[in-house]
């Protein structure tokens, strides 16, 4: 009963998307992009003015989203790119909302 005597050592804490202990470049740059186009769609599509950035931009993310899914490894990679799936969706609907695709 060592742990009664004192805390456990254990690793310290470190964020990645490699969990399986091998290196996924490719999954890892597509679940980050798509969270990154996501969360920028996402913003702006609560500007009137940047509709027609904000549904392409989504777009983009919920399209390249649903290939990294497909091709994901890991479940940090999935859980990142869900994320990015949502807010595109929610910034395309938004810039939708907004105008969409005119140039007006």
């Amino acid at each position: 009963m060592p742990h009664i005597l004192g805390p456990i050592e254990s690793e310290p804490f470190r964020l990645t998307l490699n969990t399986d202990g091998k290196q996924h470049t490719v999954e890892n740059t597509l679940a980050v992009a798509t969270f990154g186009i996501g969360l920028a769609a996402f913003i702006l599509g609560f500007f009137v003015s940047a509709h027609l950035i904000a549904s392409s931009l989504g777009l983009i993310g919920f399209g390249g989203g649903l290939y990294a899914q497909y091709i994901s490894v890991t479940t940090p990679q999935r859980v990142l790119i869900i994320m990015g799936i949502v807010a595109s969706f929610v910034g395309t609907a938004l810039g939708i909302a907004h105008g969409g695709f005119s140039f007006s």
